[in-house]
């Protein structure tokens, strides 16, 4: 039998719980994520993420026996029904479908992906801003990266703004958290991969050849990176501006040395 509850209430415990998990503190410590909207929250579905709580606004009840036909998953999750006005009240966004999960967070702990002679990753260090990890997370799955890895320090990816940016590619790459450089470092070195920063100070591009397999390395948003993760990288590059624009942001900039590294030609 469905576990089904409908909330007309504000005070309603179980709602203060979900309002309560716009705040990724509190959603990480309880290891779960808050999606919203049906492209995103299908895409989470057929990527096996598993849903905890099915959460719809009234009126929009036949959505969740499409969804048991599609994810069995969905057949053991609670569902929770409210109001318009509730719905409205706990949605992040300005027009909102009216369809939200709450699924458990990916598992980041799994074993490091490499495949020798194939293996390309994106490194994002201290980078804050949630519209460039989302852009950037996208770009890696349309180019076909191995992974995402990213200092501890950064935004977090399951950050709603983040998952909305990346529309959806969240739940396509693998997503891997570092306590700081100096251990990526070391993985990547582990591996033989060389890495790539991004820098004022780096090589024109036109000017470079590119290893097949790599790791991009894209600093924060006001300080670019850091002196030591420069020193460490094995290659920097910076991309040349004729324009009268000083700089431009981590996303833009990540894509268009990502989309260089993708078809890099072996070397």
């Amino acid at each position: 039998m469905d576990r089904y509850f409908e909330i007309k209430s504000k005070e309603n415990p179980r709602y203060r719980s979900l309002v309560a998990l716009h705040d990724r503190k509190v959603a990480r410590t309880q290891g779960k994520v808050y999606i919203e909207g049906l492209r995103l929250c299908e895409d989470a579905l057929k990527n096996g993420l598993i849903p905890e709580t099915v959460i719809l606004r009234s009126g929009e009840e036949a959505l969740i026996e499409k969804w048991k036909k599609s994810f069995p998953s969905v057949r053991t999750s609670d569902i929770v029904v409210l109001t318009e006005t509730l719905f409205a009240r706990l949605s992040s966004t300005m027009n909102p479908q009216g369809m939200a999960l709450v699924v458990s967070a990916p598992d980041q702990s799994g074993a490091f992906p490499f495949e020798e002679g194939k293996s390309r990753y994106i490194v994002l260090e201290h980078l804050q801003d949630p519209g460039n990890m989302g852009t950037i997370i996208r770009m890696a799955d349309a180019f076909d990266y191995t992974a995402v890895l990213f200092t501890e320090d950064s935004v977090d990816p399951y950050n709603e703004k983040v998952l909305r940016a990346s529309m959806g590619s969240c739940f396509h790459i693998p997503l891997i958290p570092f306590f700081d450089s100096r251990s990526v470092l070391e993985m990547l070195k582990a591996h033989k991969i060389p890495s790539i920063g991004a820098h004022l100070w780096g090589k024109d591009i036109r000017e470079t050849s590119f290893p097949k397999c790599s790791a991009l390395w894209i600093g924060n948003e006001a300080n670019g990176l850091s002196e030591s993760t420069s020193s460490y990288c094995d290659i920097l590059v910076k991309i040349p501006m004729p324009g009268r624009a000083e700089s431009l942001n981590a996303a833009s900039a990540a894509s268009i040395l990502g989309y260089l590294l993708a078809f890099a030609p072996d070397i």
